[in-house]
């Protein structure tokens, strides 16, 4: 089983990642952000690092889902490899920060990497407003996401609301961090967990 959680940054996927791995048993798999090489430079220059950070991202989350494919353990998995794709990088290049040929060359390689790949059993969004964003990363206080710019998180926003409309690889799950509390609220949890074991039963 293959449970991938995507949503904007400040959503929550790293501790829901770690709720569902404790819950089910299964293998949590974290995004790589300790050891980045780029993510610092990025947010000082994000138009210089744009294309070396989304090139590091595709090579780390395709490893991982090589990783997940010949383990063939159940996996919780925190951020997708089609947001990278669908909202990180046409957002940077539509914003100005990745030129037309970096973005062109990325896109090549990502559909190259995307025919090699399976879908997640199941993906769950977690969809919150800039304002729960804004809040959340402020809560966790990473030094290099105080330079992330609001016009940039709110158009992230936008695309995450685009691309799960439309998303149809797999199953779906939606879940609204502003109703759902699901990091402080043992109760919100179990709803979500709930919505979880519904879409399960819907697998099998």
């Amino acid at each position: 089983m293959h449970i991938a959680i995507a949503g904007n940054i400040g959503s929550g996927k790293t501790t829901l990642t770690k709720q569902l791995a404790k819950h089910y048993g299964y293998t949590p798999l974290f995004e790589v952000t300790e050891n980045n090489p780029y993510i610092n430079s990025f947010y000082e220059d994000m138009r210089r690092w744009s294309f070396n950070l989304q090139i590091y991202y595709l090579h780390t989350r395709f490893k991982q889902l090589i990783d997940i494919r010949n383990t063939g353990v159940d996996i919780v998995q925190d951020r997708t490899i089609y947001e990278d794709a669908y909202i990180f990088a046409p957002n940077l290049h539509a914003m100005g920060l990745m030129n037309t040929r970096d973005f062109d060359n990325y896109r090549r390689m990502f559909e190259l990497v995307n025919s090699f790949i399976e879908a997640p059993d199941l993906l769950i969004y977690l969809r919150g407003d800039v304002p729960s964003l804004i809040r959340q990363i402020q809560k966790r206080g990473r030094e290099y996401e105080n330079a992330i710019r609001l016009d940039y998180l709110t158009s992230l926003n936008q695309r995450y609301e685009n691309w799960i409309e439309e998303y149809d690889a797999g199953k779906k799950l939606i879940v609204d961090i502003q109703e759902l509390n699901f990091a402080d609220n043992p109760e919100d949890l179990g709803v979500v967990i709930n919505k979880i074991d519904a879409e399960f039963n819907g697998l099998f």
